[in-house]
């Protein structure tokens, strides 16, 4: 257990887990640090921490601690300078037919059963599998006062859904599935993309993305999203700067 000032006048507990395997990278053990999970945090208190790389899961908030590893990133895509490539106008064409809405953070349960499809077709081998509504529940509704739902439907069908946090300098993509029948239309794309949009509407400078990971498969889709930032010895750098080339990756944060 360890402590972090929120402010001058308060303390907030941390605590850390032992070490578990990783769930990115092969051959790899993990440690997390989780903030006191009976404090009630607030979104400042949120964001607050997100700066210093913790993320939200649940009623969680937590960052990765590994003892000889930091090779999980926090990333951050800057709305104003984003670049619309090709591949991305293509995909905002090619899902041009589906209608885009967004609802409160309620359990639907329509939106369970694409999960369990989603699941089944894309993850079976994952920490997550196979899926259960209790789960389900705490993962993604547990904090409907922090985020919403963008939902994407194709007339009746429902094609996806991007559980989604708010923030006061940006929007943060915390977990997106959607049908697996429908790979060609790169919905997981498209749901980041719709978020960059969204961004732009409310005038907000960042989406965050979560961890990006160097050597990580899964996570490698992330620096397709340019310009990232990163964040690196508790400063957000740009993921092309020559300055990161001379730090230590595999360092703690």
């Amino acid at each position: 257990m360890s402590s972090v000032d929120k402010d001058s006048q308060e303390t907030i507990k941390l605590f850390r887990t032992g070490e578990h395997r990783c769930s990115y990278l092969p051959d790899q053990q993990a440690r997390t640090l989780f903030l006191d999970p009976d404090l009630d945090f607030d979104q400042g208190l949120y964001e607050q921490l997100m700066h210093l790389g913790f993320r939200r899961s649940g009623q969680h908030l937590y960052r990765p601690d590994c003892q000889a590893c930091g090779a999980c990133l926090p990333s951050r895509v800057r709305v104003d300078a984003f670049d619309w490539k090709r591949r991305f106008r293509r995909i905002l064409k090619l899902n041009a037919d589906l209608n885009v809405q967004r609802l409160p953070c309620e359990i639907r349960d329509e939106h369970y059963q694409l999960y369990e499809r989603y699941l089944g077709g894309r993850h079976s081998d994952g920490d997550m599998y196979p899926p259960k509504q209790d789960s389900y529940q705490d993962f993604l509704l547990s904090r409907p006062d922090l985020g919403f739902i963008l939902e994407f439907r194709l007339q009746n069908q429902l094609m996806a859904v991007a559980f989604t946090d708010q923030l006061q300098t940006g929007l943060s993509a915390t977990y997106t599935f959607f049908d697996p029948e429908h790979h060609k239309r790169s919905l997981g794309t498209f749901a980041i993309l719709s978020q960059l949009l969204l961004c732009q509407q409310l005038k907000l400078p960042f989406l965050y993305l979560g961890y990006w990971v160097p050597g990580s498969r899964q996570m490698q889709y992330k620096a397709d999203f340019r310009p990232l930032d990163i964040l690196v010895n508790r400063q957000w750098r740009t993921l092309n700067d020559p300055l990161i080339d001379t730090l230590s990756l595999s360092d703690p944060l």
